[in-house]
């Protein structure tokens, strides 16, 4: 499954990230590497983009990037 398939509460394990280039590496320095825990902290009324907590600390991502990474539950 994919980051973006996360519902609010929800909690998974990053397993691979897809993402390539610049965008590959903010995610990597916001602390979405392999075997790191993310919840999903909710969703924005449009469903884009979504918060999720990462390492004590909450982040917003659009769908787009959210599809790039996979993650198991």
């Amino acid at each position: 499954m994919t980051l973006n398939q996360l519902r609010p509460g929800q909690r998974a394990v990053v397993r691979v990230m897809h993402s390539s280039g610049p965008i590959r590496r903010r995610l990597r320095d916001l602390g979405l590497i392999e075997g790191t825990a993310v919840t999903c902290l909710g969703r924005s009324p449009l469903g884009d983009p979504a918060a999720y907590g990462v390492r004590g600390a909450a982040i917003a991502l659009r769908r787009a990037d959210s599809r790039t990474i996979e993650v198991e539950a």
